[in-house]
């Protein structure tokens, strides 16, 4: 999960995974959640035991405890970790190779381990980062995600049953420093490979000693698994909203592969519903040695860390292990999801589906909610699912104007469907409105595409109103962020502008050198460039007129690019572009 600190001027960026499951101690009274009898709908996947997990632990903590007190990325006590989880791997008979990560701040290896079995273009993932901060040894974040893995690909082993799918584990490195180990992972994978991945699993701080029970991607296909294993404990759990965009899942959702996950939580306090349901304290964090030399054996626990665990095999023998047939299904999504077109015009997106589980399938594809006038269309208007189509929204001479809803459905041997947002704006006299979709971020990142934790509400920096907004660059070494949304600008319209705020905070000194730059760009055509010169001590608002690009669908961009040293900070927010 990342977070952000300035240290004497300068922004270090730290990231911490929260990718967790949590049990909590229940407050006094409380009769705990069931835990010791596997549930009936688990009966075929095995129960892992919790001793395994945390004899894990306990060698994963004497590494760092040798290795000056931490299993950093790029350390000593890194690669002692990757040696450990290694040698147990090759000796059960897995295919397990490291992958120098050559853009990680750290130098590092990512581990990787497939079992040898099931068709392996059909590929279910489970990935934790093993790598800690350098203030302490690391076991709850991520020993417990690492050591709950490890167990489950050794029990795996030792059973060897007949396999659905190819299961491959990784062990990431470089979390921390920006899910770089992950990233530089799926980078390296070619389309053809990313298409095997079905889905991918990640698991995070999953023994927080004062958690609750958290899955990435709560309502998704992808998600059902996790979800049913809890579901059948009484768990209640809930969306990891504290860890969207903060862990190594992040890296596969950005190259289109389904992703889900446990997750228990880090810094964030439990409320006081959460305590009523799940037990522990309220107004306190799910995990008070988070990032902290605290974060030690003593640090876990026992009973989060055992549901996480039979989660996890529950999940990998109800997607991969022969003895049933998987249900064939699939996901529809929309990008954008949003446009403007102008009566007589048109406008497009991208439909994209993926196959979540079972074997691929013919989707047919069709939209509801059009107003009059409006026709929706699909090139090709069926696909296989995997593959994806051309929208196309037509707005006739007389359509009606407004804002809508559409629909759209894929329907194969299920149906699944996605939203689109229209509005239709007419001709000859321009309805106005602004465009930009969550201007100022307080709705999390849709519609936006942002570099990992861009879009953030940390106290470090202020927001202009609410408590989110975009934070470029600001580590005080050399790093890259982008901001961007599509937008559909309609015709017609007598104005078109462009108007957002700008924030700049530097610990340059320089009144003449440029040495970390902000680049705002309308396609590829740039708009502005402001620097560390442009420091100010609150926030500017800068405006530009866009009217020539009247009755086009462009990508609105903000890039920040900062050098090696002396950290400078751009935050953006509250973004409009008004038409009318």
């Amino acid at each position: 999960m990342r977070r952000r600190t300035p240290t004497a001027g300068l922004a270090l960026a730290l990231f911490a995974a929260v990718t967790a499951t949590l049990a909590a101690p229940a407050p006094a009274g409380a009769a705990p959640a069931p835990v010791s009898a596997a549930p009936a709908l688990a009966a075929a996947a095995p129960d892992i035991s919790v001793t395994n997990v945390q004899a894990h632990l306990t060698q994963l903590n004497s590494i760092a405890t040798s290795n000056g007190g931490n299993r950093r990325a790029g350390s000593a006590g890194h690669t002692a970790s990757v040696s450990y989880v290694k040698a147990k791997l090759q000796a059960a008979g897995y295919t397990v190779s490291e992958q120098v990560c050559t853009t990680c701040t750290y130098r590092s290896n990512n581990l990787i381990a497939e079992w040898p079995q099931g068709p392996a273009d059909q590929v279910v993932m489970f990935g934790a980062h093993l790598d800690s901060v350098s203030a302490g040894p690391g076991i709850n974040d991520n020993g417990s995600g690492s050591a709950t893995l490890l167990e489950n690909a050794l029990v795996l082993a030792q059973q060897n049953p007949s396999m659905t799918k190819r299961v491959r584990f990784a062990w990431w490195t470089d979390e921390e420093q920006g899910l770089n180990g992950s990233e530089f992972y799926v980078n390296s994978l070619s389309a053809t490979q990313k298409g095997y991945i079905k889905g991918y699993y990640n698991f995070d701080m999953v023994a927080s000693t004062n958690g609750g029970y958290f899955i990435n991607r709560l309502t998704s296909t992808t998600a059902a698994p996790l979800k049913a294993y809890w579901d059948s404990l009484n768990l209640q759990p809930e969306e990891n909203v504290e860890g969207q965009g903060r862990s190594d899942d992040y890296s596969f959702q950005q190259a289109g592969i389904p992703t889900s996950g446990y997750a228990a939580g880090a810094s964030a306090r439990k409320t006081t519903a959460q305590a009523a349901k799940w037990g522990g304290t309220a107004n306190s964090a799910y995990d008070s040695c988070y990032h902290r030399s605290c974060d030690t054996t003593s640090n876990i626990s026992a009973t989060v860390l055992n549901r996480s665990a039979d989660g996890v095999a529950y999940a990998i023998w109800q997607l991969a292990v022969g003895g049933g047939t998987p249900t064939n299904d699939f996901s529809v999504a929309v990008s954008p999801t949003s446009g403007s077109v102008a009566r007589g015009g048109s406008t497009t997106a991208t439909v994209s589906t993926a196959t979540t589980s079972g074997s691929a399938q013919t989707v047919s594809l069709s939209a509801t909610g059009a107003p009059s006038g409006v026709t929706v269309s699909f090139s090709p208007s069926s696909v296989t699912s995997g593959g994806s189509a051309t929208m196309t929204v037509a707005a006739s001479a007389t359509a009606a104007t407004g804002t809508f809803t559409i629909t759209v459905t894929g329907t194969g041997s299920v149906t699944r469907s996605a939203g689109y947002t229209l509005t239709v704006t007419g001709t000859g006299g321009c309805s106005g409105g602004q465009l930009i979709a969550n201007s100022s971020f307080e709705s999390g990142s849709t519609p936006w595409t942002a570099t990992s934790g861009v879009i953030t509400n940390s106290s470090s920096q202020a927001a202009r109103t609410g408590s989110y907004k975009a934070w470029l660059d600001g580590y005080g070494s050399t790093h890259t962020d982008t901001l961007s949304q599509s937008v559909s600008i309609p015709a017609g319209c007598a104005g078109y502008t462009l108007s957002f705020w700008l924030h700049i905070d530097t610990a340059e000194t320089t009144t003449s050198v440029a040495y970390d730059k902000l680049t705002v760009q309308v396609g590829s055509t740039t708009l502005a460039t402001y620097s560390n010169l442009d420091k100010a001590s609150g926030y500017t608002q800068r405006s530009f007129n866009l009217a020539a690009y009247a009755g086009q669908t462009v990508t609105l961009k903000w890039t920040g690019v900062e050098d090696a040293s002396l950290q400078t900070s751009f935050v953006v927010d509250d973004v409009t572009l008004q038409v009318g």
